[in-house]
């Protein structure tokens, strides 16, 4: 199955899945460093994904271009995939503790601080920022948080994955 000739199909998935991944981590990032949102670990947890697929496809991209096996990008997307439905259960799990559906982790805070400018002030930063913790939703878009909208984004990138995967041509 996977040796079924590298088509423009993979050539133009894994260069959408890359940049779309991007896109989706940056926003992540822009709302953290421009908009001041501070994760939590599940948020931190949740882009891991996506910092291990970018790279990844961008591989099966080139190979794709290059004329590589077609194992090699196949493969690639489906490891891409994986990533992504991995990255989809903790969105999944995170939403989940959101809700109240279950508990999180007893350990979850933010991870990440803002930064300082001497040792004086992060002495007395400590008792002015509160970390975020993983139950507390830091808002909500048409109802969705920040992990909500990353299980829709989790689901479409890893189904993209798999069927450009798995397409015959």
């Amino acid at each position: 199955m996977l040796n079924f000739p590298t088509s423009n199909l993979q050539k133009a998935a894994a260069l959408f899945l890359v940049l779309a991944m991007a896109a989706t981590v940056g926003t992540a990032l822009g709302f953290e460093h421009i908009g001041g949102y501070i994760p939590c670990k599940l948020c931190l947890q949740q882009r891991e994904p996506y910092y291990a697929a970018i790279p990844l496809l961008a591989i099966a991209a080139l190979g794709a271009l290059r004329g590589w096996p077609p194992y090699v990008s196949r493969g690639l997307l489906i490891v891409g995939g994986l990533l992504m439905t991995y990255g989809l259960a903790l969105a999944v799990f995170h939403s989940g503790v959101e809700w109240a559906w279950w508990p999180g982790p007893a350990d979850c805070t933010a991870a990440a601080t803002a930064p300082q400018s001497s040792a004086g002030n992060l002495l007395s930063a400590i008792d002015e920022i509160v970390p975020p913790s993983c139950d507390k939703a830091a808002g909500r878009f048409l109802g969705l948080s920040f992990a909500g909208w990353n299980v829709l984004a989790s689901a479409f990138l890893a189904a993209v994955c798999y069927y450009a995967a798995l397409a015959k041509k």
